[in-house]
C-alpha cells in the first residue's frame, strides 16, 4: 500500500493524540489495512514499535484490554531528576571524609550527616530547596557511593588544635581550585606503616593454611610502601624501601615521578602537595624544604604545599589505598621483600594496578641545614598568615 505525504501525516499525529489502549487498536487497523508486511511498513515509514503494534493486535483479536500499570514501575531515581547530584555530594563529602584508622575495611567514615550534606548542596551548590530529595534519600546515596556517615570511636581524631576547622576549609578550597585547572596537579603523599619481613603472623586470614611464628621474632628485613596518588586520576605509585623514609627519600619519589610523567603532564606549572605534618616532611624541616625547593627550581615548577592538621592524617586521600592492600595480602606470609613487591602490584585500586618501584638506595637520618641556611632559604616562601605551618607556596627563581 502506497502512503501519500498526507495520509502519513494523519496516521502519525493521530496515534500521538491517542493514548494507551485506543491508540495500540488504532496502530493495529492501520497495520490491517496495510497488508501483508504492514508491520514492518509501519515501522519503516511512520516509525511505529512493532512491540506496540503486536500488543494492539492481541487487543483487537481477543478483545481484552491491556491496563498500563505505571504506579508498578516505580519513581524516578533522584540522579535522573538532578544528573549532576552523585557528582556534588561526592564533592562536598569526599574531602570530609577519612579511612578506617586500623586499614581492615575500605570504608570511608565522614564527619558529615546527611542534613548537613543536603544543607550544602542549596547553600554551595545552588539546588532548590523545595526540589531537592529529601535527607533520607541523601543518606542512601552516601552508602551508595560507599561513605558512611555513621559517627564511631575508631573514626573520631583523639584532639582538635584551634586551627582545625580554618584548615579543612583552606584545604578544600585549594584542592577544589587544583582538580578544576588543568594547569595544576595535585598529588597526595604518605608512607604506609613499615611491614616486617619475615615468617610472622599479622591477624590475617587466608585462603591456605599458613604457619608462621607465634609470637615476634626479630624480622629479616623491613618494608616501608610510600605512595604518591593522583585523586583526579585515581592512578597510584608505589615506591618500596627497605631503608629509612626521610627527607631524601621522599623528595627522591617525587623526583622519579615527575620525571617519568611529566611528558603526560606538559601543561602542568604548579603542584599541590597534600600531606599530613609528618617529621620527616613538615614546612618547617629543613632538609625537606630545601630538597624540595630544588625540585621547584630544577623542573621549573611552582609547588604548594598543603597540610593536613594534626590528628586527622586519615582524611588525606592517599591513606585510602592502604586499606585495599591490607585486605589484599591480609593473612598471607610476607616472607621476602619480593614477596612484598608482587602484592603491591597485583593489588587494584578502582580497576588500577598500581606502578610500583623498589627503591634500593640507603637514607641517613639526621640530615639538616644550619638555622643560617634555612634563614635564607625561608626568603623563598610563601606561607600562609595565620596558617604559616600548613600552607606554603614555593615558586622558581626568575631566569
Amino acid at each position: 500500500m502506497e502512503l501519500s505525504e498526507a495520509l502519513r501525516t494523519v496516521f502519525v499525529e493521530t496515534a500521538k493524540v491517542l493514548k494507551g489502549h485506543d491508540r495500540r487498536v488504532f496502530m493495529a487497523r492501520v497495520v490491517r489495512a496495510f497488508g501483508k508486511g504492514g508491520q514492518r511498513q509501519a515501522e519503516v515509514e511512520l516509525h511505529w514499535n512493532r512491540r506496540t503494534i503486536r500488543k494492539g493486535e492481541h487487543e483487537l483479536t481477543s478483545g481484552l484490554r491491556c491496563y498500563d500499570y505505571y504506579a508498578g514501575r516505580g519513581r524516578k531515581r533522584a540522579e535522573e531528576h538532578h544528573p549532576t547530584l552523585l557528582a556534588d555530594v561526592k564533592d562536598i563529602v569526599d574531602g570530609q571524609s577519612q579511612t578506617d584508622p586500623t586499614f581492615k575495611t575500605t570504608r570511608l567514615y565522614t564527619r558529615l550527616s546527611a542534613a548537613e550534606v543536603r544543607h550544602q548542596l542549596v547553600q554551595q551548590k545552588e539546588y532548590a530547596d523545595q526540589e531537592l530529595c529529601t535527607t533520607e534519600t541523601i543518606r542512601t546515596k552516601l552508602n551508595d557511593l560507599d561513605y558512611h556517615p555513621t559517627r564511631v570511636r575508631k573514626s573520631q581524631p583523639l584532639k582538635k588544635i584551634p586551627e582545625t576547622d580554618a584548615i579543612f576549609d583552606q584545604l578544600g578550597s585549594v584542592n577544589q581550585a587544583a582538580d578544576a585547572d588543568d594547569m595544576v596537579l595535585r598529588l597526595s603523599l604518605d608512607a604506609k606503616a613499615t611491614v616486617l619481613v619475615g615468617q610472622l603472623s599479622r591477624g590475617g586470614y587466608s585462603r591456605v593454611v599458613v604457619k608462621a611464628w607465634d609470637h615476634d621474632f626479630r624480622p629479616k628485613e623491613t618494608v616501608t610502601p610510600f605512595g604518591i596518588f593522583l585523586p583526579r586520576y585515581d592512578e597510584l605509585h608505589l615506591y618500596l624501601t627497605t631503608s629509612s623514609c626521610t627527607s631524601d627519600f621522599i623528595v627522591d619519589c617525587l623526583r622519579d615521578f615527575w620525571l617519568t610523567n611529566r611528558a603526560r603532564f606538559a601543561s602542568v606549572q604548579t603542584l599541590v602537595l597534600n600531606q599530613d605534618n609528618g617529621p620527616e616532611h613538615h614546612s618547617r624541616r629543613t632538609q625537606f624544604m630545601n630538597r624540595i625547593t630544588d625540585l621547584v627550581d630544577e623542573f621549573r615548577l611552582t609547588v604548594q604545599l598543603a597540610y593536613y592538621p594534626p590528628y586527622h592524617s586519615k582524611y588525606n586521600p592517599v591513606e585510602r589505598v592502604w586499606g585495599v592492600l591490607e585486605q589484599h595480602w591480609n593473612g598471607s606470609l610476607l616472607d621476602t621483600v619480593d614477596t612484598v613487591r608482587q602484592f603491591a602490584q597485583t593489588m587494584t585500586w578502582h580497576g588500577q594496578r598500581p606502578v610500583v618501584h623498589l627503591v634500593q638506595k640507603t637514607y641517613h637520618t639526621g640530615v639538616r641545614l644550619t638555622q643560617k641556611a634555612m634563614a635564607a632559604l625561608e626568603k623563598r616562601f610563601a606561607r600562609l598568615p595565620q596558617l604559616e605551618k600548613w600552607f606554603v607556596r614555593i615558586a622558581p627563581l626568575p631566569p
